[in-house]
């Protein structure tokens, strides 16, 4: 007999994004159940936990976060955040465009060109005054000055808690898997085989899938899904039709993105894609 969870209220899931501010996005998740696969960003992602228990897989290994507590999370880290056990759980999550934060964060280290990277000292943040910071940080933008203000603070948050350079359990792929690595990101819209992607890389298609699970913390398939979905949504938040995106991400129709997305960020793709109204500035519980 399944567990009985009781059903949580006004559950919902909502993207804020601002043409004041289009280097950053804002999801806020409330009353959630809902879990997720191990799964990698392009973007840096500073999170907050407003209720509930989650666990936090990361390459360094799960550990348990709490309400208030921040997360942080650099572009293809592999990692998964889920409610504990029939709990439910809310949270805001800021996903900040790589580019954007280097160039911004240049200036504070006193660099002359900005960093190929950044890597923060930290996974996992308890202590009450990143508590407060985060939370007014992941507040939907209602304007220019909201935007200036962010911009602003932003950078300079980041700076002091992360330092140049990728992280160190964020290593290149093994040079074996090199011609692998260079199909997936190249032809994303097209169908790739493991046979196809094994032969690339002389390796049986066995010893390919478990030395790409080792070296990426997922399947090639998994991946590949991983990349189609991170770019489906860039083409979605910059307006894409869904038809048009999931042709451009190698999706077999629009009903294929539609199930994979849902799955992935629990959420459609339409939702995904339509942006609430600016909300008031409020505070969470």
């Amino acid at each position: 007999m399944s567990e009985h969870r009781p059903m949580p209220q006004a559950h919902t899931h909502h993207i804020h994004r601002h043409a004041a501010a289009p280097w950053v996005e804002l999801r806020t998740s409330v009353n959630t159940f809902d879990c997720y696969r191990a799964h990698a960003h392009a973007e840096y992602c500073i999170g907050i936990v407003d209720q509930g228990c989650a666990t936090f897989h990361h390459p360094e290994g799960p550990s348990t976060i709490t309400p208030g507590a921040v997360v942080l999370i650099e572009p293809q880290v592999v990692h998964a955040c889920n409610p504990l056990p029939s709990q439910v759980w809310s949270y805001r999550m800021l996903f900040i465009n790589a580019a954007w934060l280097h160039q911004a964060v240049a200036p504070l280290w006193h660099m002359d060109t900005p960093p190929e990277g950044l890597s923060f000292l930290s996974r996992c943040l308890n202590d009450p005054g990143p508590r407060h910071v985060v939370h007014r940080l992941c507040q939907p933008v209602d304007g220019e000055q909201a935007a200036q203000a962010l911009a602003q603070a932003l950078p300079a948050w980041v700076a002091g808690l992360s330092r140049p350079g990728r992280p160190r359990y964020d290593a290149p792929p093994p040079a074996e898997l090199a011609p692998a690595f260079a199909a997936l990101h190249t032809a994303q819209d097209q169908r790739l085989s493991i046979r196809e992607l094994a032969a690339a890389c002389s390796l049986s298609e066995s010893r390919f899938i478990r030395r790409f699970r080792q070296a990426m913390g997922m399947t090639p398939g998994h991946y590949l899904q991983n990349l189609r979905l991170n770019g489906a949504r860039r083409l979605l938040s910059q307006g894409a039709a869904l038809a048009d995106a999931a042709h451009a991400m190698g999706f077999a129709d629009q009903a294929h993105l539609q199930r994979a997305f849902k799955a992935h960020h629990a959420m459609t793709p339409g939702a995904y894609r339509s942006v609430d109204p600016p909300a008031e500035r409020k505070g969470h519980a």
